[in-house]
Parts: structure tokens; C-alpha cells; sequence
């Protein structure tokens, strides 16, 4: 009787198994609260068994659109949104019936990128006011949860959720001001998709098949990655071995380590404090170089402290060593690479747990780089909403400064990680494609810096890479010009040439648009907080370009060409038929050469349109620049508040003069 039980189960839940498989099943980024772009052929797809029957229908239509899944169970349908409003329901019939709510008909825009575009409403300026103030039940926000691969995925993690002071707190700052305005100038609904990732470069962003067609360089990475061999052993056995002989070399150095701080019992009435994330701001870390120890204490709950946690801790400058509980838990060299830590029952402790991290800067600005959200601790597996967050006040001492640091290893072949070429259009675009969209906004590009002459192709080869898989044609790209900040290098231009590439990608392809933040930038940290400003002038790209609305200037005064005027030049700009002004007094951050290229500060006066530049050092100029470094705060403008765009009319460093800003946005407004 017994064994007969048993088989009737066994067939009941074959039977529940077989009923599961058949139903239709929605990617992520369709569901409740949604946004779907208006007046547009959008479409809608998911999976179901192969030949079965598929019937999608919006609450706007008088009939719905039928299909039937392929060989492989994925089915979709192209359907004809209305016009601005909601809300509506869609309904996809197939073996069973799954029914959306509260859908708007709107604009919908993805917003991506790197850490800038990934910095939170609650870490930008005013934060308390811009969260309280944030009810507005017609904007919609889905954020991508971080993902990455090593091949296409067809589905990510997320729900659309209303815009609330609940919801937009870790929301992307940029995406939101971008939002927000849209919304308020259009009277139209508005869904944003945030999907970006702090610390990565454009390759990561880009497909594999542009990146192995015309990048052939990031090939054998892409190699590595396919075999499940690789993926599967995640890490270099020889990098381990350095890291572990550059751990004792340090320790034979550092005082703290000979003095056992990592030590929970360690006495830090004397240690200072410090908010992280954050790049070293007191007077006694700004310009240091050399080992500070960071310490914290975090409560776990009973649960969690015999579970196997997972510490996230962001970006940190340059490399470090984490302790919980006075037991190593391992260490991580790499300015760009997310800390992910997991600890071990053993290491934990009900109650309070002492954190400690060693960090090591070889040169320049060091501390924690990362967002807020970047630092949680909760269990291995655990959703995000679960964990807790450490970004707070931490105890902080110098250990060793002004002595020489031996750098650590890296990694080339490391493990599969979020700057892996590929990994992020695997895991957090591909599954958003073909989602109908209105455009893009993008702020990237510190990744880059020290490779701009690549990024000149690469750049806009990942935007109409994305245009392509889209299958929409060129819709609008808007990005945001990386701001000035002083790289460890302060002599060093590389930013300074980003910044150019990210220019004369304007002329490369079609239908793009740069937001200038030059004027914003914060000379010891790389992430500006004046989130408002820079979705500001992403808007006004996207309204006065894409929308069409009238007498919109949305681009400061561009370089249009020079006249040698005895010992002087006379600089002509572009969008600057209303006139130039100098914000604060004089004006600042042009430099000005003779023949020999030797450029010395410069005097500029505003002439109606034009700047007359000269110095009493310089008899016969040849050459002027404009905020060509990579710490700079100029402060030419338009009279419509927008700011001037860097220049060389040389070309500057190494760089070729045979691209002009000239015509890339002449006199538009």
C-alpha cells in the first residue's frame, strides 16, 4: 500500500511539474505598475510551451494579438500603444492567464552607465528635500539588480515600482533629475530603467560579437570566459601566490599589522572618524600615500551569525585586506574592482562584530569610492532589501605615510567579474532588449581614462551596438561628459582626452547629444553630488532635440575656430549668439603658446561674442587652451547658464587636429 502511495505521488507531482512548465511566463520588465512606451509598436514576449497558443491584449484595444511560441517556447507579438495616459491593463492569454495593473502609457528612457550614473538621490545634494518632495505617481522606476555573464541572459531581476520618497532613495540621482524633468515640462508619464554598475568600462557594456568583429584585443579575454573550465576554477592559482607574497612583504612594513589591529580587542579611543564611502577628505589623508586601517562594528542577529555572509564594501583605492573578528578574511588589489567578501559562520559572532580593512594607496587620492548601497552585509543568496547597510561612520588611523609602498599584483586572467568585456550586456542589457524605449541617457567613462584613443572607436561603436539589438532604429543616445577631477596623475591629461573623445563622438554618429559637467566636478572626489544639475542638462538635450520644444538652448559655447590677431587671439564659439559670460569675475583656465608649444597662463577678456586671449609672455601666439587638465572649474558660459566646452586649437597632447567641434552643434537651440 505504501509503495502504490508512493507511485501515485510520484506521478501527481510529475503531473504538477508538466502543468508548471506549460504556463506562459513575462521577463522581469514586464509587470505591474509599468511603463510602456506611447503611440509605438512595442514588443511583448516570454516563454511558453513550444506551439502553444499565445493571445496578448491591452485594456486600449478592441482585439488582442495572437501568436504561438517557436521550438524553444519563446513567443512575441508587436502591439500598437495609445497616446500618453492610463492607467490600462494587459492581459497575455496562453495555458494560463497573467494580467498586469496600473500600467501608464509614456516615455520610457534607460538609464546606464558607470558609478555617477549609479549615485543615489540619497547621496546627492539636498537629498532630505529632493526624497520628501519625490510623489510623483506617474513616474516609473525599475532598477536592473546587478548581474553579470559571460553569455546573453534572457531575463534579470526587478519590478517597476511608483515614484515615492520610498522608492527614489536608491534610485539613480542623474536618471531621476532627468526624469523629473520630462515629466514636469511634458505633462507625460515616465518610466526610467536603471541599469548601471559603478567602476566599469565601455567594454563591458558592448556585445561580443562588435567587441571580437572590431575590438580584436578584448578577444582572448572573451575566450577565457566561454569555457566552463575557466569560469568554473574563477580564479588565477599564480595571482593568489603573488597576493599572498605582497601580504607578508606589507605586514614586514606596517605598524598596524605588527601591532595586531585587526584585533577585535584593539583599544581606537584614539582613532578618528570618517564617513564611507568617501575618498580621503581630512587633512591627514588627502595627500597621503601609504596604508590607513578602517574599523567598524555591526550587530548580526542570531540567524545571521551562522550563516555564511557576504560583505560588500565598493570600490576601494588601491588594494586591501579584510578582517572580521580578528580572522583574515581575504584581500582584493584593483582601484575598480567591487570588494565582495564572504565570511564564514566560523568568523562570526552574535552580536557585535568588529570589521577591520587594511587599505594600501600606492599614489594619489585613496579611500572608499564606491555609493552607499555598494556597502551591505547579509546572507550569501540574499535579495538586497534584506541586507544591511554599512556605509556609515567608520573608525579610522594612519598606520604608514611618506614611505614607499610596494604595489600589489594584478590579476590579468582573474575571475569573471562586472569589468569582464561583455559581462554587463550579458547580464543587465541583453534581457531589456527589444523593451520599446524613447532613448538613452549614459554618464561613463572614468574607466576609460587611460585608454582614450580606444574609447574614440569603442564609444560609439557600444552605441549603435545597442541601436542594432534594439531593432529601433537610431534612437536618441545622451550622455554625460565625464567630470574634472584630479587623477592621481594631476599632470596627466588622460581625462582631458576622454573628455575630447566623449566631443568629437558627436560628429561620429548620428542622433547624440553631451551634457557638459565641467563645470561641477570636485577636485578630490570623482563623483559630483550635484546630481540635479547634470540631469538637468540631460533633459534639455532630450526636449529640445528629441521632443522639439522651442527655444531651448541646451549646449554651451563650443570652439569654433581662432583669429591670430598681432599678440593676441581671438577665440569664435558656436552657440554663443546671445552673448558669453563670466561667472565670478575673471575669466579663468585658458592658456595660451607660441610656436614652441610652451603655454603659459593666459589673460581672456570677453569681446561681444568672441574671447581675446593674450599674455605679456607671448609676442607671436600660435595656440590657445581651454580647461585642458584634468582638475579644472572654468567659468566661461552662455547667457543660458551653460558652460563652455574644453578646446585646444592645437588638438592638444597627442592628439590629432583633424576632427573640429565646429559644426557638432552649431547655433542649435
Amino acid at each position: 500500500m505504501q509503495k502504490k502511495n508512493w507511485k501515485a505521488c510520484t506521478l501527481f507531482i510529475c503531473l504538477l511539474s508538466l502543468l508548471a512548465a506549460a504556463d506562459v511566463k513575462l521577463p522581469a520588465i514586464f509587470g505591474d505598475n509599468m511603463v510602456l512606451q506611447q503611440k509605438a509598436r512595442a514588443a511583448v514576449w516570454g516563454w511558453a510551451d513550444p506551439g502553444e497558443k499565445i493571445i496578448v491584449k491591452g485594456s486600449w484595444q478592441f482585439l488582442g494579438v495572437t501568436c504561438r511560441a517557436d521550438q524553444d517556447g519563446r513567443w512575441m507579438v508587436k502591439i500598437n500603444t495609445p497616446a500618453a495616459g492610463g492607467p490600462h491593463t494587459l492581459t497575455v492569454q496562453g495555458k494560463n492567464k497573467i494580467t498586469l495593473n496600473q500600467i501608464l502609457s509614456g516615455e520610457v528612457w534607460v538609464c546606464s552607465g558607470q558609478s555617477n550614473m549609479q549615485w543615489s538621490v540619497a547621496a546627492s545634494d539636498n537629498a532630505k528635500e529632493e526624497i520628501a518632495e519625490a510623489d510623483y505617481k506617474k513616474i516609473r522606476l525599475f532598477t536592473v539588480k546587478k548581474a553579470f555573464n559571460a553569455a546573453p541572459r534572457q531575463d534579470c531581476q526587478g519590478q517597476w515600482q511608483m515614484c515615492s520618497p520610498a522608492t527614489v532613495e536608491s534610485f539613480s540621482a542623474a536618471g531621476y533629475f532627468f526624469g523629473r524633468q520630462l515629466h514636469q515640462k511634458l505633462n507625460v508619464p515616465v518610466g526610467l530603467i536603471f541599469t548601471s554598475w559603478g567602476g566599469t568600462p565601455a567594454e563591458a557594456w558592448t556585445s561580443e560579437k562588435v567587441l571580437r568583429e572590431q575590438f580584436p584585443e578584448f578577444a582572448p579575454i572573451i575566450d577565457r570566459f566561454k569555457s566552463p573550465e575557466t569560469v568554473r576554477e574563477q580564479t588565477d592559482p599564480g595571482y593568489s601566490t603573488q597576493m599572498s607574497q605582497w601580504e607578508q612583504s606589507i605586514g614586514k612594513i606596517d605598524p598596524g599589522t605588527q601591532q595586531n589591529w585587526q584585533d577585535a580587542k584593539q583599544d581606537t579611543a584614539d582613532w578618528k572618524e570618517m564617513e564611507l564611502p568617501g575618498v580621503w577628505k581630512s587633512p591627514d589623508l588627502q595627500s597621503l600615500d601609504g596604508i590607513v586601517w578602517f574599523r567598524r562594528t555591526t550587530v548580526l542577529p542570531p540567524s545571521w551569525a551562522k550563516a555564511t555572509m557576504e560583505l560588500h564594501l565598493g570600490p576601494i583605492d588601491d588594494a586591501d585586506t579584510l578582517w572580521v573578528n580578528g580572522v583574515r578574511i581575504g584581500s582584493t588589489s584593483g582601484s575598480g574592482k567591487n570588494r565582495v567578501y564572504t565570511i564564514p559562520p566560523s568568523a562570526l559572532r552574535v552580536g557585535p562584530n568588529v570589521i577591520a580593512v587594511r587599505v594600501v594607496d600606492f599614489s594619489g587620492s585613496g579611500g572608499f569610492t564606491g555609493v552607499p548601497e555598494d556597502m551591505l552585509i547579509g546572507p550569501v543568496g540574499a535579495d538586497i532589501k534584506t541586507s544591511a547597510n554599512v556605509a556609515a561612520t567608520w573608525k579610522y588611523k594612519v598606520s604608514l605615510a611618506g614611505v614607499p609602498v610596494p604595489p600589489a599584483p594584478s590579476v590579468s586572467n582573474g575571475k569573471l567579474n562586472h569589468r569582464t568585456p561583455t559581462a554587463l550586456f550579458n547580464g543587465m542589457v541583453s534581457p531589456l532588449i527589444p523593451f520599446q524605449i524613447a532613448g538613452a541617457i549614459w554618464y561613463q567613462g572614468e574607466s576609460n581614462v587611460d585608454r582614450h584613443d580606444q574609447y574614440a572607436k569603442l564609444f560609439p561603436a557600444m552605441i549603435t551596438d545597442w541601436r542594432k539589438c534594439w531593432g529601433i532604429g537610431d534612437f536618441p543616445f545622451y550622455y554625460v561628459q565625464i567630470a574634472p577631477y584630479s587623477y592621481k596623475d594631476s599632470t596627466a591629461s588622460n581625462s582631458t582626452l576622454l573628455r575630447d573623445v566623449q566631443t568629437k563622438t558627436l560628429a561620429a554618429i548620428p542622433n547624440v547629444g553631451m551634457a557638459s559637467a565641467i563645470d561641477i566636478g570636485v577636485e578630490k572626489n570623482i563623483h559630483p553630488t550635484n546630481k540635479q544639475e547634470v540631469g538637468r542638462r540631460l533633459s534639455v538635450l532630450a526636449l529640445a532635440e528629441h521632443y522639439g520644444l522651442k527655444d531651448i538652448v541646451f549646449c554651451g559655447p563650443m570652439y569654433k575656430s581662432m583669429k591670430i590677431e598681432g599678440d593676441k587671439i581671438r577665440i569664435l564659439f558656436d552657440n554663443a549668439q546671445d552673448g558669453l559670460v563670466a561667472k565670478g569675475g575673471d575669466l579663468t583656465d585658458f592658456v595660451i603658446a607660441g610656436s614652441d608649444s610652451k603655454f603659459v597662463p593666459a589673460k581672456a577678456v570677453i569681446e561681444n561674442n568672441t574671447v581675446v586671449v593674450s599674455s605679456e609672455q607671448i609676442r607671436e601666439p600660435a595656440a590657445v587652451r581651454f580647461a585642458w587638465k584634468n582638475w579644472t572649474c572654468p567659468n566661461l558660459y552662455n547667457k543660458a547658464g551653460l558652460p563652455a566646452n574644453q578646446f585646444a586649437t592645437d588638438g592638444g597632447d597627442k592628439m590629432d587636429d583633424n576632427a573640429t567641434t565646429a559644426e557638432l552643434y552649431k547655433d542649435k537651440k
